[in-house]
């Protein structure tokens, strides 16, 4: 990167850095957005801007001073904190407010290490929003001597912030950055004094009569971002639920298989999927993803050894197109928790009936499986139990415990679900030491919801970068043929590079029934070694992509490639 200096305006000027990496994330809890942020910084690849709006949370920089907070955080009977969390960040600035219609952006980007460079670097994310305002009908704002941030008649007898900006670089890498109001509760700043401000006013684009979405905030600060940031050449917006320009097609009636339009199609259409144009449930599958059922004698013992310890396995819950070939080399992935999931995701074909109590004896017999076996290497899975407090997580770690009880030398790879984000839960497996902890993301950002409504893109990418924080080797994967552009393939693969990622699987997705979404179409193995090819540029250890791959195709292996560089580190 070439040096960063600010002209008079204050924009950025030098040699211009390519490759912003622009995400629209939603609605995100603030702890997933700085687990998702620290792994970002931590890796250090690639330059990102996050934007997304937070539930209701009060957070407390660095040098906040308790007296600004006007209330007492531990009092559960003053209704004004109902759902309202308050944080302690490790950014610059005192305390400040996030909420429903305010827009946060989040610059993870590398920064000079020069003397001038972190003022220049709030001087530039300073001027994108000025412009950015000037293009929604506000213009007029700028800075105030001595007070950070963006301001309404900066100059004038009232001045009143409308956007906070608190940054922490370290290591000539960026964390934090803006939050802009565009129309959020403004009566949510009563309860603090705002930046440690007390004599003057916030405001929004709101409360000055300039009404937008949070959307078109969203879509002019991505369209100004790379050129005030001085990274060169825009880099187009991703959203969930959103399709990129150029890719929306009208949507006609649902495919002939289908049956009446669903919510599952209602949702995949709303992300701009054309079901008409989708491969019916009949219609006859390329060679290459054609497979011969081979059931010889170790597969038929295996099969009879798991009835025996009333074991459940994803192989035949999932419908694994793999199951002949890996049941055949005596590997299994085993399923924990019970065989009923408490999501309906639009792809699984596991049973979401109410879920049953779990067993408390099914880790031993996992245990049992693995040492019969004599497996090197066992997976193990589970359904998502969110009616669990813990989301299932004490099982996984039972069962880890049980494994290594049984057969010490057998390396353990677990995959799981998302634990709803909870913190303390993610933590008892990490805690439990896996050697290879496998978290997927499924799909593209703009398909999360049609294919995945109970789980999002943000939080998954969290749950990976914790995990990476916690020493583990991690591992992802995510489905193809579902509706989305290359483009968008290779976007989520460098979100996946960009907090760490060690193993990467890519694997066609196949319609278990008409009641599941549709195929789209079907890439070619051409295609899927392309972008194997391009996931190895980015610096994946293991990567696994055909037409067939699955979760768990060729997991030794791929867990071995990526133990080579710790080992030899």
């Amino acid at each position: 990167m070439g040096a960063l200096t600010a002209d008079a305006a204050g924009r950025p000027v030098g040699a211009a850095r390519q490759g912003l990496h622009v995400r629209m994330l939603g609605r995100v809890r603030y702890d997933e957005a700085l687990a998702l942020q620290h792994g970002l910084h931590r890796h250090g690849r690639g330059d990102h801007l996050l934007l997304l709006e937070h539930p209701h949370v009060y957070t407390m920089g660095v040098r906040a001073k308790a007296a600004h907070v006007l209330f007492d955080p531990a009092d559960p009977k003053d209704p004004a904190l109902a759902g309202v969390e308050v944080v302690r960040a490790d950014r610059g600035g005192d305390v400040t407010y996030h909420g429903p219609g305010q827009l946060v952006g989040y610059p993870i980007c590398n920064v000079p290490l020069r003397a001038q460079a972190i003022p220049e670097w709030v001087a530039s994310i300073e001027q994108l929003v000025i412009d950015a305002l000037a293009e929604l009908g506000l213009p007029g704002t700028g800075r105030l001597a001595g007070y950070p941030g963006v301001w309404v008649d900066p100059e004038g007898e009232r001045p009143r912030k409308i956007c906070a900006i608190g940054v922490r670089v370290s290591r000539g890498r960026s964390m934090h950055g803006f939050a802009l109001n565009v129309a959020p509760d403004l009566a949510m700043f009563a309860r603090i004094v705002p930046c440690g401000i007390a004599d003057k006013d916030v405001t929004s684009l709101a409360a000055e009569g300039v009404e937008v979405t949070l959307r078109e905030a969203a879509d002019v600060v991505a369209r100004l971002a790379p050129s005030r940031l001085a990274f060169g050449a825009p880099v187009e917006l991703e959203r969930q639920d959103e399709t990129p320009p150029g890719a929306r097609s009208e949507v006609a009636a649902p495919v002939a298989d289908a049956g009446t339009t669903t919510p599952r199609l209602r949702r995949l259409q709303a992300a701009g999927v054309d079901a008409s144009t989708a491969v019916t449930l009949s219609a006859r599958k390329p060679e290459w993803l054609r497979v011969d059922a081979h059931m010889g004698t170790d597969y038929l013992s295996l099969r009879r050894r798991i009835r025996d310890l009333s074991l459940v396995t994803v192989c035949e819950e999932a419908g694994c197109p793999n199951i002949y070939e890996c049941w055949a080399e005596g590997t299994a992935t085993f399923m924990i928790n019970g065989e009923r999931c408490t999501r309906a995701c639009g792809f699984c074909l596991v049973d979401t009936r109410h879920p049953l109590a779990l067993d408390p004896a099914e880790p031993a017999r996992v245990a049992e499986a693995v040492a019969e076996m004599e497996l090197d290497h066992a997976v193990v899975t589970a359904v998502a139990r969110d009616d669990l407090a813990d989301g299932g997580a004490g099982a996984f770690a039972a069962t880890i415990a049980a494994i290594r009880r049984a057969r010490p030398s057998t390396r353990v790879e677990v995959l799981i679900s998302d634990c709803k984000g909870d913190a303390a839960a993610l933590r008892t497996v990490f805690d439990a030491a896996p050697d290879v902890l496998n978290h997927n993301l499924e799909t593209v950002l703009r398909l999360q919801r049609a294919v995945r409504p109970s789980a999002g893109y943000a939080r998954s990418l969290a749950v990976l970068a914790r995990a990476k924080a916690a020493g583990l080797t991690t591992k992802s994967g995510i489905m193809v043929g579902l509706g989305e552009t290359e483009a968008e393939v290779l976007g989520a693969l460098g979100d996946l590079a960009g907090i760490g990622v060690d193993i990467l699987t890519i694997g066609q997705y196949l319609r278990p029934s008409a009641a599941h979404l549709p195929v789209a179409r079907f890439w070619t193995p051409q295609e899927f070694a392309g972008l194997a090819q391009a996931a190895r540029q980015m610096g994946f250890s293991h990567v696994e992509a055909s037409p067939l791959t699955r979760s768990s195709y060729h997991a030794r292996r791929a867990a071995e490639t990526a133990a080579v560089p710790a080992a030899a580190g």
